[in-house]
């Protein structure tokens, strides 16, 4: 059955929902046909023209879906092909009410299931062109079959007929344009909830300062890191860099500068970052740095040369002032936590800051 659905509607799922659409109006369609069919039956309508009428409306209909399925409306303004199928479903509907005689009131039911179906989809300007060619199509016809068959469509009944379809259609317009702007609003309040989202999603992931990774995150992300090294058996560094003298910068220059100073130094040392490594800011002036599926050996290089980028930060408002940063790494040993790695990495930066700063200590 899925098969089955798959080949008639499509997997890709703007297409299904178009399909789907069209599958909806040949069902509406149906009925009428069925309706038709049964005034026929009852010798309210001549059977010929109806079975002509019936033929005609159903391949118009499959004649639609298969524009869909095949692709070729995609390259169409309105791809789901809306209005002109109301178009069409319009037109038989008027020549349904020139066949019926007695019967003709069950038409305008059908007529009103038709602009329903566009109301929810049509944007209000083209409904209301598809509501005037409606108002516009059933007044000839009432008037050619008044003329011709007074006798059924007396001219006083098709008038009130007329001025009945002429007051629904505007209402219908002005229901549409009601929903397109009910639609209007839901799509731009789902594209600020959407922007929203990814704010907040930023805000729990982000360092609002530096767009670094925050510490929250952070621990997170080495805590997968963890899980996957016991899974696999490799194992993962972490390095600790702490900018030296911040406080003094922030006393001597105002919380402003050291603010500079550190979004530039997270820039610059974002650079230096292997693809594969995860760079964050901790907390003051501290960094930490993830490096997943290596040992120490390897690790003092990399962790070096991003030590050294401290070098090329040049923060504004502090001219001249040399930066640098004191680091401690550490490996994670097997059988101990994130945080007991993280906290060797931690004394080992304190041990390069008490060896004068400026400095790696590989714990």
């Amino acid at each position: 059955m899925r098969r089955l659905t798959d080949a008639l509607l499509t997997t890709d799922l703007t297409q299904r929902v178009r399909l789907a659409q069209a599958v909806l109006a040949m069902g509406l369609m149906a009925a009428g046909v069925v309706a038709m069919n049964y005034f026929a039956a009852a010798g309210i309508a001549l059977v010929r023209p109806v079975l002509v009428w019936t033929v005609a409306t159903l391949s118009g209909m499959v004649v639609f879906f298969v524009l869909i399925r095949s692709g070729f409306s995609r390259n169409l303004r309105d791809p789901s092909m809306t209005v002109p199928q109301m178009v069409f479903a319009i037109a038989c509907s008027a020549a349904a009410y020139a066949m019926l005689g007695a019967g003709r009131g069950g038409v305008f039911p059908i007529v009103m299931v038709v602009l329903m179906f566009g109301m929810f989809v049509v944007s209000p300007r083209r409904m209301r062109w598809v509501s005037l060619y409606a108002v516009l199509l059933f007044g000839l016809t009432m008037s050619v079959m008044a003329w011709r068959r007074p006798g059924v469509y007396a001219p006083a009944v098709e008038f009130g007929h007329f001025l009945m379809v002429a007051t629904m259609m505007p209402g219908v317009s002005i229901l549409a344009s009601r929903l397109g702007l009910l639609r209007q609003r839901a799509r731009l309040q789902r594209a600020e909830l959407s922007q929203a989202l990814v704010r907040i999603r930023e805000l729990a992931t982000r360092d609002e300062l530096t767009g670094l990774i925050n510490q929250r995150h952070m621990l997170e992300l080495m805590e997968q890191e963890h899980q996957r090294c016991i899974r696999s058996g490799q194992t993962f560094c972490i390095g600790v860099l702490d900018i030296d003298h911040l406080a003094g910068v922030n006393e001597r220059l105002g919380r402003d500068a050291g603010d500079a100073l550190l979004r530039a130094m997270a820039m610059e040392a974002a650079r230096h970052v292997r693809v594969s490594d995860v760079f964050s800011r901790w907390d003051g002036g501290r960094f930490v740095l993830l490096l997943p599926d290596t040992r120490a050996a390897l690790a003092r290089g990399g962790f070096e040369r991003l030590h050294q980028c401290a070098s090329d930060v040049r923060p504004t408002g502090i001219v001249g002032a040399q930066v640098t940063l004191s680091g401690g790494l550490a490996e994670h040993h097997a059988g101990e936590t994130v945080m007991h790695t993280l906290e060797r990495a931690r004394a080992a930066m304190h041990d390069a800051r008490n060896q004068g700063r400026a400095r790696v200590v590989v714990a």
